[in-house]
């Protein structure tokens, strides 16, 4: 008998699951708070209870496949390692395109001339002596290197040269663009490799704390890794890789959503503890966004699914709008809820808490948390980053106590967007605790961070709330507006019709609002979502009920909906695709562009014949690799010829072979 487990890493929860491969059934699920620094923890705590309550040998397990969203809360809070980009070819303006400089956060960039053209000719010869010299002068805090040349795509030998010689000098992690993507586009490929880069020590770690823990469980099976795309790859393509898991957990939220319910034709809305994400099922299939997976502000050339993902979540911060009218707005940072940080550290919370309930004056600090986040004492910090983690490297504190001045306020902003601090505040979590949705942590602490929450003013002087009860319902109000406008302009932008306005603009129109309310007077206005509502998220029982009655339409809640990434993570196929493009740089010449070569020939036949034999050499041996015994080869091509005095004038191709396949079971 053969058993698959599937596990999911959220910001919040890791899940696992166990399925019966035989007979398709869910034998046991289970939940436990992801953990950092140490992931082992969490992924360990999920996988024995899963393995515990399905009753199964964990020797038996013949397949693990992992999901995750640690890769998409990072970019959409802007987390991640402290990495050097290497810029050849390019003009420094360059670095303003594609959102390339705001995604580098002030991080290094080594400039140099070089490249290539479009048709694969060199520019100028690499600066090897400049580019040693740029990395020998970088501080030793840096986690890892981006290179991207122009035109590296067409010829990538100075990629490849650059990033030998970082990894003799450093050792450390290098992403070249070219490996990302075969498309043009030299910022937004500089944009991908820049976030890849930032994203390896995140996502290694959690590949590394899943393996070690199987190993201690005896289990031998291959470990997968969900891709943005829904497919598997095997863990060594996703280290090295790790961009490719943005939207991981989401693409795996929309195959276990099918599987779950049957639906074919559904809007699926996954509710984590950072981010919604709202994604078209349709024939059966997840929509793949043409235009690469947009994450946050960034738009890349990863292939993934059509997924809107919004920083709204069960666990995001609470701000009150400035203005007369005040109101509430939810995101996009992911805060540890009050209750969760009380659970941990009692006497710290419950007393700050207790001494703020004795004054009517609000905390200039909202009495909230800096909770420390690292292993050991975190390098390469500035004098102001090292004074605030010297004081919390005791434990927690107050912000207030945390930081004494305003100067250093920025400092603990960088700790936490490097995720080595987390801020604990007022969340939906500790809102739904004070109404007795959910009963998981400390609601002592989550009604008295309420009570104080309450007492802040808007900007007419009033108070927000008279109860934690009505701050509670308020959050909870406020949560369901913003995923009904989530859902709306998802729904705007996959609808045929053009509506001549952004999905954003029509999902606030006032008709819109007035259909939502079923509107009766000389104008009668109804809308309603013409498919239903797939509700995903451990927290989607707690909050969706409301959603689905505001969208009049039907919201289907499935058994195991807290779960359904870590289903979607085993019921997947393996699919490796890489692409090439022939040119002809001159008469009668035809270049076939190979990843890592260029090849040249007399014919376009001789070249598309050799380029598709190439690719399809290259898919086939990852595909294997990752476990797949009965390989399917696609081929697509594209050829743009032009017509000129009646003869037919070739001017590009382009190739892309796709192999594909399910990883091999272990039987016995």
């Amino acid at each position: 008998m053969a058993y698959l487990l599937g596990v999911d890493t959220g910001g919040t929860y890791t899940d696992a699951v166990v399925l019966d491969e035989a007979t398709d059934q869910v034998l046991a699920s289970a939940k436990s708070l992801t953990t950092r620094p140490d992931l082992a923890l969490g992924v360990g705590r999920a996988i024995d209870a899963a393995i515990a309550d399905s009753g199964i040998d964990p020797t038996a397990v013949a397949m693990v496949s992992l999901s995750t969203t640690l890769a998409t809360n990072a970019l959409v809070e802007g987390q991640g390692g402290r990495i050097a980009l290497i810029f050849i070819g390019f003009d420094p303006a360059e670095l303003g395109r594609a959102g390339l400089m705001d995604a580098l956060r002030g991080d290094p960039v080594i400039t140099l001339a070089g490249g290539h053209t479009h048709s694969g000719n060199e520019v100028v010869p690499l600066d090897m002596a400049a580019l040693s010299e740029a990395i020998n002068a970088l501080d030793a805090g840096m986690t890892g290197f981006a290179v991207a040349a122009s035109f590296a795509t067409r010829n990538s030998a100075h990629e490849i040269a650059a990033r030998d010689l970082v990894r003799e000098l450093t050792g450390k992690p290098v992403t070249c663009s070219h490996e990302l993507s075969s498309a043009l586009g030299g910022p937004k490929r500089a944009l991908t490799a820049v976030l890849n880069a930032r994203l390896i020590g995140m996502i290694d770690g959690l590949i590394g704390a899943c393996e070690g823990h199987l190993v201690k469980r005896g289990i031998s099976a291959r470990l997968m890794v969900v891709r943005g795309d829904g497919a598997l790859v095997s863990a060594d393509v996703a280290r090295e890789k790790p961009i490719e898991t943005i939207l991981s957990g989401p693409a795996a939220s929309i195959a276990g959503a099918s599987w779950l319910t049957g639906e074919m034709n559904a809007l699926v809305s996954d509710i984590g503890g950072t981010t919604t994400d709202v994604c078209l099922l349709q024939g059966g299939k997840p929509k793949i966004d043409p235009q690469g997976a947009r994450v946050g502000p960034y738009r890349t050339m990863v292939e993934a699914v059509a997924m809107r993902t919004t920083g709204l979540g069960g666990d995001s911060a609470v701000h009150v709008v400035d203005g007369l009218d005040g109101g509430l707005r939810l995101g996009p940072r992911r805060l540890m809820p009050i209750s969760l940080a009380a659970r941990d550290y009692p006497e710290l919370v419950h007393g700050v808490l207790d001494r703020a309930m004795g004054s009517d004056v609000p905390a200039a600090d909202d009495c909230q948390f800096a909770i420390p986040m690292w292993g050991g004492f975190p390098q390469g910090l500035d004098p102001r980053e090292t004074a605030v983690a010297t004081r919390l490297a005791e434990g927690p504190l107050r912000v207030g106590h945390a930081v004494t001045s305003r100067m250093e306020a920025p400092a603990l902003s960088r700790l936490v967007a490097r995720g080595m601090v987390m801020i604990s505040g007022v969340t939906p979590s500790d809102a739904s605790h004070v109404l007795g949705r959910v009963d998981a942590w400390d609601k002592e602490a989550a009604i008295k961070a309420l009570t104080l929450f309450a007492r802040r003013r808007n900007g007419a002087g009033q108070r927000l709330a008279q109860s934690a009860e009505e701050m509670a319902t308020a959050i909870i109000d406020q949560l369901t507006h913003q995923t009904v406008d989530c859902l709306l302009q998802a729904a705007f932008a996959e609808d045929e019709r053009d509506w001549g306005q952004a999905p954003d603009a029509l999902a606030k129109h006032v008709l819109t609002t007035a259909g939502m309310d079923q509107h009766r007077g000389v104008v009668e206005v109804d809308l309603r979502l013409g498919v239903p509502v797939i509700g995903l998220g451990a927290s989607a029982g707690a909050y969706y009920g409301a959603v689905g009655a505001r969208l009049n339409t039907r919201m289907i809640l499935p058994e195991h909906a807290g779960v359904a990434n870590a289903i979607g993570a085993v019921v997947g196929q393996v699919s490796m695709h890489v692409a090439g493009t022939i040119t002809s740089p001159g008469l009668g010449i035809f270049a076939a562009h190979l990843p890592h070569e260029v090849a040249r020939f007399a014919s376009s036949e001789q070249a598309l014949q050799a380029l598709i034999a190439g690719l399809t050499e290259i898919v086939d041996a990852e595909a294997r690799a990752a476990g797949v015994e009965e390989v399917r080869i696609t081929v697509d091509q594209d050829v743009s010829e032009v017509n000129v005095d009646g003869q037919s004038m070739f001017i590009e191709a382009t190739v892309k072979v796709t192999a594909q396949g399910r990883p091999r079971i272990a039987e016995g």
